[in-house]
């Protein structure tokens, strides 16, 4: 299932992960604890393990060592507490990745949902809240970039005032998510510097953005002070991170490391191995630098 797809629906509806069942034999065994080097912090993508019941996956996380989820909502948040588990990157707030802030016409009922949301967030303990730009549906780029800027800022003295981080992901256009406005690092960049705030951030997808722009390291190294997250992701096929793909994990890391960046990196990778654990435990592993 795409996250396109996923995301659309409501949080709190069930809905199950068709996942590749290719049999990797090489795959590790799953149920050993891990012991990571305390460098990078961990989370991964709720939505990728969908077909695991959400206490069983909990339990996995704590014997991995990953300290943090992303994307679940406020359902999710007591039985993450349960398990000490960090809710890294909020949602339940918007119309998902199609219906953003860049069409005014959504803005009221924008501005109602993220200020109701905003304080449930921060309430809870946490900090990131997921917002998307919507697509362009024949938009100019900087018409829609006005416009997100104009709608966002209303929010962002709600989004200071409880310490609460609204970020923007960016998503390719060209393979997942055709006409999705937020698409290069440069439009949410400037994006950045239009609302002019520390509470509004960009989610780094490094699997969206390497089919988009690629040039991974040198984007990090550039754009680092307006990053406040990041995604991993293999490609091609968004599949496990290992050397199946062109991307090099572990120095992409050390990149992000070299900024000073405190933050989390989350797996967001589709497991096509039959023991999925296994494949998150490997992902995670190759980002551990």
């Amino acid at each position: 299932m795409k996250r396109r797809k996923f995301i659309g629906t409501s949080a709190a509806a069930s809905v199950g992960l068709v996942a590749c069942k290719t049999t990797n034999a090489m795959a590790p065994a799953s149920a050993e604890s891990t012991e990571l080097k305390g460098n990078i912090n961990h989370s991964v993508c709720r939505w990728c393990y969908k077909g695991i019941p959400m206490e069983d996956f909990l339990k996995s996380l704590n014997q991995l060592g990953i300290k943090a989820m992303d994307l679940t909502g406020p359902e999710d948040w007591p039985l993450m507490k349960k398990y000490g588990i960090h809710a890294s990157m909020c949602w339940g707030a918007g119309f998902g990745i199609e219906k953003g802030w860049n069409d005014p016409s959504l803005h009221a009922e924008l501005i109602a949902d993220y200020s109701q949301h905003i304080p449930k967030v921060a309430e809870a303990g946490y900090t990131n809240l997921i917002c998307f730009s919507g697509n362009r549906n024949g938009m100019d780029d900087a018409e829609g970039l006005k416009n997100c800027a104009e709608g966002l800022k209303k929010i962002m003295p709600i989004a200071e005032k409880h310490g609460v981080v609204l970020q923007m992901e960016l998503l390719n256009s060209k393979v997942n998510h055709p006409d999705y406005m937020c698409d290069t690092s440069a439009w949410g960049v400037e994006l950045c510097k239009a609302i002019g705030s520390e509470n509004f951030k960009l989610l780094y997808d490094i699997y969206h953005m390497q089919i988009m722009e690629g040039d991974i390291i040198r984007n990090i190294q550039d754009y680092h002070q307006y990053f406040g997250h990041y995604h991993t992701g293999g490609n091609p096929g968004r599949n496990e991170i290992n050397d199946t793909q062109e991307l090099f994990y572990p120095a992409i890391m050390k990149a992000i490391l070299a900024t000073g960046f405190k933050g989390y990196v989350a797996q967001e990778f589709i497991p096509t191995w039959d023991d999925k654990i296994a494949a998150l435990k490997e992902g995670v592993t190759i980002c551990d630098v």
